[in-house]
């Protein structure tokens, strides 16, 4: 089995790229404001975190492109043959507004397909593509893969890119559901009342270590394990009891040959919804038990990016293993009492061990990701942990826990 690395790591949300939205976490603040791309009169909120200053090129092409731009600069140069697996749920609907409002726009420029192709053209590749559109969890699942491929020699460099936009289609379609909340959200808050939606990118490169090595590439993070399933349950909706969660976290902790008790700290989906936060908090106590492993969620901040969110959570853990530290969790200030211990809204050092982050979407869906620090780290057993030794490439499907 080949240990697999992340050497790149880069994002774009509403509070800036990687760096700045790291840097605004950490002090607390937000990226979710009034809506301005659209009339959001008759929703049951005003609120998203829109990346600032996106603008349709004159072509009427979709906004996703503007958002391309700001995550492909300066992107480093990658052999052409690079696998690459693009992560979105809805990429370029918001041409399909233009079109059927004004008459202007691509087709082409609407499908899911757009993100991989952009990506491929801009940056000269012409090997493996693929794109993932597995809801919420689009970016997680693609990263899942990516980490497969490499584990198990099919690919020894994979580079996996996400992105989604608030748009029209998609802010209407969350407020006919009810899903919205008509204030910022609050995950894991006793008060929480629905999510906020969010919009933004995330590209990393995942390689086998020896190939990084020999590159003398920097080793960010490792991807310990990984795991994919699906409970079946309804068409919008989480299993009450956690069940395709907790199959999914049992499973990356069994790729990555682990423990419970090596997870030191947990980056949740954390919508603020009333039933995803308590679907994950009940999943986590089935997995852990009573002990508190600390918790903490990002959407409060930079808002629900959909397919993205996956990714752009990736690229953070990276930040947080570098740093030692787990960012706030912003917008919750009376936490829910199964939070009580777990979640908090100041910055926390992060102990040692593997970093858990989960993400789930429509449809049943749960993904799960293990990361480790760039150097061994002991864990609780006084072992360093071990390369990936499980999860064939056909378990990501997942299935019915």
């Amino acid at each position: 089995m080949n240990r697999v690395a992340v050497v790149e790591a880069r994002a774009v949300t509403a509070l800036g790229d990687l760096d700045a939205t790291w840097r605004g976490l950490l002090a607390g603040r937000s990226g979710i404001a009034p809506v301005a791309r659209f009339d959001a009169t008759g929703c049951i909120s005003r609120w998203a975190a829109c990346v600032p200053g996106l603008e349709r090129d004159s072509n009427a092409r979709s906004l996703l492109l503007s958002l391309l731009d700001r995550l492909l600069d300066g992107a480093p140069s990658l052999a052409a043959d690079t696998p690459l697996l693009a992560a979105t749920t809805k990429a370029g609907i918001d041409v399909l507004e233009s079109i059927e409002r004004h008459g202007h726009g691509r087709k082409e420029d609407v499908p899911p397909s757009l993100l991989a192709e952009e990506t491929s053209r801009r940056l000269g590749l012409c090997g493996r593509r693929e794109t993932v559109s597995g809801a919420c969890a689009s970016a997680t699942i693609a990263l899942a893969r990516a980490g497969a491929l490499i584990a198990h020699g099919k690919a020894d460099s994979v580079l996996v890119v996400c992105a989604d936009l608030v748009s029209e289609f998609v802010f209407t379609g969350f407020s006919s559901l009810r899903a919205l909340s008509p204030e910022p959200a609050k995950p894991f808050d006793a008060r929480r009342d629905g999510l906020t939606l969010g919009e933004g990118a995330a590209l990393l490169l995942l390689m086998s270590e020896t190939r990084a090595k020999a590159e003398k590439r920097p080793i960010l993070a490792r991807l310990a394990g990984w795991g994919v399933a699906n409970d079946a349950t309804h068409i919008t909706a989480p299993a009450r009891n956690g069940c395709g969660l907790i199959a999914t976290v049992n499973r990356c902790l069994a790729v990555a040959g682990a423990n419970p008790d090596d997870v030191a700290a947990i980056c949740a989906h954390g919508t603020g919804t009333v039933y995803n936060d308590a679907m994950e908090l009940t999943a986590f106590r089935s997995v852990f038990g009573e002990r508190k492993v600390p918790v903490h969620g990002v959407k409060g901040a930079l808002g629900h990016a959909m397919g993205a969110s996956g990714g752009i959570e990736a690229a953070l853990c990276c930040r947080m293993l570098a740093d030692c530290m787990l960012p706030p969790t912003i917008g919750m200030s009376e936490p829910d009492p199964a939070a009580a211990g777990l979640v908090r809204s100041e910055p926390t050092p992060l102990p040692a061990g593997l970093l858990l982050t989960t993400n789930s979407g429509f449809g049943g869906i749960n993904a799960a990701l293990l990361f480790s620090a760039p150097k061994e780290i002991a864990g609780v057993r006084g072992e360093s942990f071990p390369p990936a030794a499980g999860g064939t490439l056909s378990s990501l499907s997942g299935g019915q826990p």
